[in-house]
């Protein structure tokens, strides 16, 4: 037990050593961290403690997913499906396609056409797949046919629900693609209940950005300008961005923004006005081609949000797969477009239903308040230590002040975000800490009553009291990591801390402390213990 290899002496200090290099960064100004990491290598790994929304202030939104939204452009996908279904069968109808509610209806007087459609409409039907408990889903759609032609298909309540859920995964990445661009730092996006997402952005104090990124669809659209005499259940009046009054646009969409892969601020060569350019994928590229090839001297809208941002006449074929978006836009609406066409559409509309911003000044009260805490208890501990244990205390505390740097240093390798309740978990695993260092204090006391040589003692009060060190942690940890998964937040925060501090005790107070005894006994050659 009082044996320790050169090797080991050496990783145990080199280990502390790396693990306080690495808490160094968080303990300077900016300033001065800028210029470390210019100066190491770009492969040593210089970062700073992350803090969380309580610490550094920011932004807090809770938004709710539109489920009317969803329905409805369910609905509306389904109407563009019959068409497509329809025209392929070259199937005669009376009247046009109708949609009311999660209704599409169309009436197909020949039997003849029915016999073709109907196949291939209850194929749209069909459950998408199965479900998480590996049974067949509900169908997402019911057909119901009357003897007089009229099919009517609807929407059922699974096939909604589903939607809906996959509406809140989508957004939740669209969110997080969109937060990701502007540069911040771990925010925390997370579902709430069924149709609600959670946001919060450390560090962002510009709110009125973030909600109009948020909180616009960014649903982009190239659809053909409606001539006079079309069908009015095929038109759709929609306002203009750019001058007054509605534009009449067929409801059919030619080309959906889903295909674009890119989209990039810039300047017109000839307005010198600030535009959008983009470009599609293989798909857009072609269906927008295909589309400017037969519609040329048309003019083409280009719709965004139910609203056309710019309507250009068709002077060509552009096969290129690229093209410009202008609409009279200042810079920051071209480069806030541009990221929300980069990050994707949602899939429905967000209202916000709870907004928070945190000031940096009410942070820094935490980040102080937090700071007392600590110290007291870490005062405290250590003077508890002392009074009691003497030589054995001051090993104690040097293993608890390591056992600290080991927290703060994984907290950065991991990139965790520090809160306020993860600072309350730390002080917490202060106590836990010097409470393994009492356990095995108080065994070596009782064997040394017990007669045992000082050798024998140390030795004894070491093996026996690690079990018992290692089931009151295994029950704390275990404690962490029901906290972690089931919890969110700040209750999140809490477990991360308190779990690094179960696993760093274990080093610190058994093994450092071991050593740290290891080295006093072999120069010092007591006669009697100082405990």
């Amino acid at each position: 037990m009082l044996r320790f290899a050169r090797w080991k002496i050496a990783t145990i200090v080199g280990i502390t050593l790396a693990a306080f290099l690495l808490i160094v960064p968080s303990m300077i100004s900016p300033a001065a961290f800028d210029a470390v990491r210019r100066a190491l290598p770009k492969w040593v790994p210089v970062e700073t403690i992350v803090l969380g929304l309580d610490l550094q202030g920011g932004a807090h939104l809770l938004l709710e997913v539109d489920s009317n939204d969803v329905t409805r452009t369910q609905v509306n996908n389904l109407r563009d499906d019959v068409r497509r279904i329809l025209r392929e069968e070259n199937v005669r109808l009376t009247g046009g396609i109708g949609a009311q509610g999660r209704t599409v209806q169309v009436r197909v007087p020949e039997a003849a056409d029915r016999a073709r459609a109907l196949p291939k409409l209850r194929a749209l039907a069909q459950p998408g797949g199965m479900s998480a408990l590996g049974t067949v889903s509900n169908p997402s759609f019911e057909i119901v046919e009357t003897p007089d032609g009229l099919i009517q298909i609807t929407a059922t309540d699974s096939g909604v629900n589903d939607k809906i859920r996959r509406a809140v995964d989508q957004t939740i990445e669209v969110l997080r693609r969109r937060v990701d661009a502007l540069g911040t730092t771990e925010p925390n996006i997370q579902r709430q209940g069924n149709d609600r997402v959670l946001v919060e952005v450390p560090g962002l104090q510009d709110t009125n950005r973030l909600k109009e990124l948020l909180g616009t669809t960014a649903k982009l659209e190239f659809r053909l300008v409606a001539e006079p005499g079309a069908s009015p259940a095929e038109v759709e009046n929609l306002p203009q961005t750019d001058q007054p009054g509605l534009l009449p646009v067929e409801k059919r969409v030619m080309v959906q923004g889903e295909d674009l892969t890119d989209a990039q601020p810039g300047f017109d060569q000839r307005s010198a006005e600030p535009v959008v350019n983009f470009r599609f994928n293989i798909r857009g590229g072609q269906q927008f081609g295909q589309v400017t090839s037969e519609n040329v001297g048309k003019p083409f809208a280009i719709v965004l949000d139910n609203k056309v941002i710019s309507a250009p006449r068709i002077l060509g074929p552009i096969t290129g797969g690229s093209g410009q978006i202008s609409g009279r836009f200042t810079v920051e609406q071209a480069n806030n477009l541009s990221i929300l066409l980069r990050a994707g559409a949602l899939p429905a509309k967000l209202s916000i239903v709870e907004e928070r911003t945190v000031g940096p000044g009410l942070g820094q009260d935490s980040i102080d308040a937090g700071k007392r805490a600590a110290y007291v208890g870490g005062v405290l501990v250590i003077l508890y230590m002392l009074a009691t244990y003497g030589i054995f205390g001051v090993f104690a505390d040097i293993a608890l002040v390591v056992h600290i740097g080991f927290i703060f240093a994984a907290i950065v390798l991991l990139q965790a975000t520090l809160t306020l309740p993860g600072i309350a978990g730390i002080v917490l695993t202060i106590g836990m800490a010097v409470d393994s260092n009492v356990l095995i204090y108080e065994r070596i006391r009782e064997e040394s009553r017990a007669g045992r040589s000082i050798v024998s003692a140390l030795d004894a009060g070491f093996n026996r009291a690690f079990a018992t060190i290692v089931d009151s942690n295994a029950t704390m940890m275990v404690a962490a990591v029901i906290l972690y998964f089931f919890g969110s937040g700040p209750v999140r925060g809490f477990a991360v801390s308190l779990g690094l501090g179960v696993l760093t005790t274990i080093v610190t107070a058994v093994t450092m402390t071991r050593m740290m005894i290891a080295l006093w006994y072999r120069f010092a050659r007591p006669t009697r213990l100082p405990i």
